[in-house]
């Protein structure tokens, strides 16, 4: 009879653990969503000097200065691979968690975070761009301890675009 009793309290402890834990994952992204996007209109707001555009319906902000332009059309696909020379921020801290100095990694479209991909393709050989990426569109929820990123950083890079391979 103990083992009866013993076995029915483990499948019910069991079918318990088995119900939702947690918040609904669409809460919790939707929540980040409106923190993210409130934090880059506040530091667009308090500089009314950067003239940023936003890329459609996304929240990635991004500035490309006259005369930074760069030249030429090139097409940008998925394994469309760029050389650039970068520096990324933690926009709400001002912390650089990476700077490429001299040298200009070379990257495939596809293999780059999604802001990333939502920016480069608008910018010109030899251009320049100020690119403002909400968490969900660089790590999300996940913390980049190798830089030193904290989860669900919004994230402010300065990119310049050296070459363009297709």
């Amino acid at each position: 009879m103990n083992r009866i009793l013993l076995v029915l309290l483990v499948f019910v402890v069991g079918f318990a653990a088995c119900g939702k834990s947690g918040t609904d994952p669409s809460v919790q992204y939707n929540a980040q969503k409106a923190i993210d996007d409130k934090l880059i209109s506040d530091y667009l707001a308090s500089h009314p000097d950067l003239k940023a555009k936003r890329i459609d319906t996304t929240g990635v902000f991004y500035i490309i200065n006259p005369g930074e332009e760069g030249t030429g059309n090139d097409l940008f696909t998925n394994s469309t691979q760029v050389t650039v020379g970068y520096t990324a921020q933690i926009l709400t801290s001002g912390v650089v968690i990476a700077k490429t100095d001299n040298f200009h990694p070379s990257y495939r479209i596809s293999d780059v975070i999604r802001g990333w991909q939502l920016g480069i393709p608008l910018m010109k050989k030899d251009g320049k761009i100020r690119l403002f990426v909400p968490s969900r569109y660089a790590y999300g929820p996940y913390a980049q301890d190798s830089i030193h990123l904290p989860a669900n950083s919004v994230l402010d890079f300065h990119i310049q675009l050296y070459n363009v391979i297709n």
